[in-house]
């Protein structure tokens, strides 16, 4: 664990709709715990921030971990001097490959248990976090999104804990194939994801068999 990061507010006109923000995460020089929202709404980071709950946060987007080798990958591409949590991340993962991790996946950080669930799709909030007008479209193409969980089992997590992969469900589909499907429009994995079905969070199934129903309609 490279750092474990939560929000300080933000506003401004780049935060869109809500007028505020918690994308912005800073490092955290004390543990953290990390416990499951038990709501629709809501981050299961203790003292983090969600503001946008129609879009973040709650059970399936508990906690947002995105490698340290991105990082520096954008840092490099972009010219910037990115820092953990300057992807909004809470979790500042390095050598885990957080944008291929299976869906379903059990992680086991620190004392707290999770369950990788989706990717994230990158939002115009975030484009304006870093002023770049198109970097949704950019992250998009790249494709490392990194990764959602699930908190199974609550816990502390600080910098410095190892991460340790408990299980791994046999289907194989991975969260960077997850946003292939609905962030490129790949629709060539459709069969694949459908192997994943009951791994996969509600508005991704829901997108898969939506999919599905389109290809059983008549032309």
């Amino acid at each position: 664990m490279e750092s474990v990061n939560i929000a300080v507010e933000r506003t401004g006109d780049w935060t869109g709709r809500m007028g505020r923000t918690g994308i912005d995460k800073r490092p955290s020089g004390e543990p953290i715990d990390l416990a499951d929202p038990d709501a629709d709404s809501g981050s299961g980071v203790l003292g983090d921030l969600v503001v946008d709950t129609r879009h973040h946060g709650g059970r399936d987007q508990a906690v947002y971990a995105f490698d340290v080798e991105d990082l520096r990958y954008w840092s490099r591409r972009l010219g910037k001097d990115l820092a953990p949590g300057n992807a909004g991340e809470n979790l500042t993962v390095a050598g885990c490959d957080a944008s291929n991790a299976v869906i379903g996946q059990r992680w086991r950080v620190g004392s707290a248990l999770l369950r990788v669930t989706a990717p994230r799709v990158p939002c115009r909030v975030f484009a304006g976090y870093w002023d770049m007008p198109n970097l949704v479209k950019i992250f998009s193409e790249y494709g490392r999104t990194g990764s959602y969980f699930a908190v199974e089992q609550g816990g502390a997590v600080a910098s410095g804990d190892a991460v340790e992969v408990l299980s791994t469900p046999e289907h194989g589909v991975t969260v960077g194939e997850a946003f292939a499907f609905v962030g490129q429009g790949r629709r060539d994995l459709l069969d694949h994801l459908e192997t994943a079905m009951s791994d996969l969070p509600g508005e991704l199934a829901r997108r898969v068999s939506a999919a599905r129903g389109s290809e059983s309609r008549p032309v």
